[in-house]
């Protein structure tokens, strides 16, 4: 049985101010009507013999990876959540696991959920030239064949060949630099490190355990000791903390005596920074990548992406990047793209939110959109799904009003439970336990005018919840 193991556990900072925490940029639609991890989903799923993949998700992202799932129809998932980030190698061991559980001998195909394949087909056939190599305990990484120098990229050496397909690793290679880099292009000999691998769960846990059995050990306690929660498999937390967080080149491949590569051109990209998006992406003739309401004048080489109802007007740029959102605005050369995490690492340094939520909070029920504030006030809008509901909650410090503007809403507030029409309004005082459920066929919409001395969200006390958060 070959089993996607969908890794999508990154923040993807690099992508900010439109890739944050609590909506990176795997769930993000880039390229495409669908989301990266969308993608990802459909082109393990579409290989030959594949099964419904594994996914390892942190659990801040459950419903969206669930949803996502749902939204493009694939059924039958496994979807474990990571407590805390260990990095790349305790994540695919417990998926190992997990892959067993179903089938002793399975293969498993690691994808990581945040990459972009333009050839599916050429994808395709390096998997169906890898499963040999796989099948015989090599674990195989895929290396793609490069196209220039890139420094942002890790690099494989290709040693002696396997067979007609695979070749032993000669050397993993840390991102070199510019004139490194051109050599090993130059030379033939190296392709870069994708991340995406192939090979018996069974081999990897042994490798695993021979190169790192303190990580073993932890990954296998924190999965025989998971609680299913609804649809999800929740690892252990105290258990998954214990293991080392290490990539899996770092914990396996560097040291296995059976790594081998399969070289692929299959026009590859991770989207690891916003050149790399201006790459992959469809171009004008003046090499620019506009999306949203913009107008571009004598502008060239650039990518310039709008949100709704937001006009980015340039004239004279070259090799820019111009990226608004509604609470914040990039503009960078192309250039220092890859420094943009040092803007997230100083917005956490300051104690603001714009690196961790979007004004726009997509929740299993719904979403929000923050559309203002100031002192001991905020305004939301709220939208909740037919049939959804939020948690049966009170709150320690804030009153709050509700306007319904678009369909039906039903309000329990303490011992009282009624509906709202549109135009209608009601007042939930500091302390009700309340709760907001769309007994209708249409989304609800309502405006929610937050008071008092306190407004975060951490204020809220849940009593019953239909997503498992009480």
């Amino acid at each position: 049985m070959l089993i996607p193991l969908i890794l999508s556990g990154g923040s993807g900072t690099r992508l900010w101010p439109i890739s944050r925490r609590n909506l990176p940029k795997q769930f993000l639609s880039l390229a495409g009507d669908e989301t990266l991890f969308q993608q990802t989903a459909r082109r393990g799923l579409s290989l030959p013999d594949a099964a419904a993949p594994i996914v390892v998700a942190a659990d801040d992202h459950r419903f969206l990876a669930a949803e996502q799932l749902q939204e493009i129809g694939i059924t039958g998932a496994d979807i474990l959540l990571e407590p805390v980030a260990r990095n790349t190698a305790p994540a695919i061991a417990v998926g190992a696991l997990q892959a067993q559980r179903r089938d002793a001998d399975a293969l498993l195909l690691v994808l990581p959920a945040d990459h972009l394949i333009g050839d599916a087909a050429s994808f395709t056939d390096a998997v169906a030239r890898a499963r040999e190599a796989a099948n015989a305990g090599s674990l195989v990484t895929f290396g793609i064949h490069p196209d220039r120098a890139e420094t942002g990229f890790g690099y494989i050496r290709r040693g002696d060949a396997l067979d007609e397909s695979a070749f032993r690793v000669g050397e993993f290679v840390e991102k070199p630099l510019l004139d490194v880099a051109r050599r090993y292009v130059d030379s033939g000999l190296y392709d870069w490190n994708s991340g995406m691998f192939l090979f018996r769960a069974d081999r990897y846990l042994e490798e695993l355990g021979q190169h790192s059995p303190a990580m073993l050990a932890a990954a296998r306690a924190a999965f025989e000791n998971a609680n299913v929660d609804l649809d999800f498999i929740r690892l252990d937390a105290e258990a998954f903390a214990a293991a080392p967080s290490d990539s899996i080149d770092y914990a396996v491949m560097e040291k296995t005596a059976h790594a081998a590569v399969v070289p692929v051109t299959c026009d590859w990209s991770d989207i690891g920074s916003w050149d790399a998006l201006w790459l992959a992406a469809d171009k004008d003739g003046d090499g620019n990548h506009l999306e949203g309401d913009v107008i571009a004048l004598d502008t060239h080489d650039s990518l310039v992406r709008s949100h709704d109802r937001h006009l980015i007007a340039t004239i004279g740029l070259k090799d820019v990047v111009v990226v608004t959102t509604p609470d914040a605005t990039l503009v960078t050369h192309r250039d220092r793209s890859q420094d943009v995490k040092a803007i997230v690492d100083r917005l956490k340094a300051a104690g603001r939110t714009e690196h961790d939520l979007h004004r726009v909070v997509r929740r299993p029920w719904g979403l929000y959109d923050s559309l203002e504030s100031g002192d001991r006030f905020q305004v939301k809008r709220i939208v909740v799904k037919p049939g959804a509901a939020l948690s049966l909650q009170m709150h320690h410090h804030r009153a709050e009003h509700w306007i319904v503007v678009k369909g039906v809403a039903e309000v329990t507030c303490d011992d009282k439970i009624f509906l709202l029409s549109e135009n209608q309004s009601t007042y939930l005082p500091l302390g009700s336990r309340h709760r907001l459920r769309n007994p209708g066929k249409v989304p609800v919409e309502l405006i929610e005018v937050q008071s008092g001395s306190y407004l975060g969200e951490d204020d809220i006390v849940r009593f019953d919840d239909a997503y498992g958060r009480a």
